[in-house]
């Protein structure tokens, strides 16, 4: 775990840091084990009272790994630990299955979780920073939802997070077009909790000022805040079906490869 996530814990706060920055901290399987490991581990410190969650070097994180997009492009497979043999659908982590859970663990922890957000965080990578329950992002920070220009889906638990968040249409037209947008249109959105210059020492002093207050308290209201959302069990399966469907579609391996190939897709007519 330590080759993609290190957690150094002090005074109620645990510093957790992508640590991939050569490759910008992209998702491959090592970092899926280690985000899911990150989560569990973290659930059960009872010393930590809030979480700061960030990414060494210029990127938070860049989405899924190009290896796996090339890996798609040979054979299919999803991109994650078990290729095209891990049966989405099956929930492995209560209500998640283990892609999911990357996310959706640091939505489930007990504590606050602060994203800071430099550089890009694209696909799977903004779907990372949904995970916290505040994003505190860089002035030339970019996010995207990505997964159409690869003819996917977001299926690590964005969905049921991203509405509650942001209006309706505009979730729609974000996802529709997989467009890159900036960090004053993340908090126009309302997906920014603010913008600053120094996203990690911000997070880090908004992280001690939390870590000052009641630990019992802490807990609390992060399970009343948890609470005030809808049910998330459908939304989540329904990432799951319908990404299970797309994977390795003709379709699906064309927008892999026309990316990769640097070309327009030419794609099937959908029946």
């Amino acid at each position: 775990m330590e080759d993609r996530v290190s957690i150094s814990i002090a005074d109620g706060i645990a510093d957790v840091r992508l640590v991939r920055a050569d490759k910008m901290n992209a998702l491959d399987q090592a970092m899926f084990e280690a985000l899911v490991a990150a989560t569990g581990r973290l659930s059960q410190e009872k010393a930590v009272r809030v979480v700061v969650l960030s990414g060494e070097g210029r990127a938070f994180c860049a989405g899924l790994d190009t290896s796996r997009f090339a890996a798609m492009k040979e054979k299919g497979g999803n991109g994650v630990p078990g290729g095209e043999s891990r049966d989405l659908t099956k929930r492995t982590h209560g209500l998640a299955n283990f892609p999911q859970q990357a996310v959706w663990g640091w939505r489930q922890l007990p504590v606050p979780v602060i994203a800071a957000i430099q550089g890009v965080a694209f696909g799977g990578g903004f779907q990372l920073a949904l995970g916290a329950d505040i994003r505190l992002m860089a002035p030339d920070a970019r996010m995207s939802i990505m997964e159409l220009k690869w003819g996917l889906v977001p299926d690590m638990a964005g969905t049921p997070i991203l509405a509650s968040l942001v209006r309706d249409d505009i979730l729609r037209e974000l996802t529709y077009t997989a467009r890159i947008f900036s960090a004053q249109e993340a908090l126009s959105y309302g997906l920014a909790t603010r913008i600053v210059d120094d996203p990690r020492a911000a997070a880090m002093e908004m992280a001690r000022e939390i870590a000052g207050k009641s630990p019992h308290a802490i807990r609390a209201a992060k399970r009343m805040l948890n609470n005030l959302s809808v049910d998330p069990g459908p939304a989540l399966l329904a990432e799951s079906v319908e990404q299970q469907k797309l994977i390795g579609s003709p379709n699906q391996t064309e927008a892999v490869r026309a990316n990769l190939e640097k070309r327009a897709p030419v794609f099937a007519e959908a029946g």
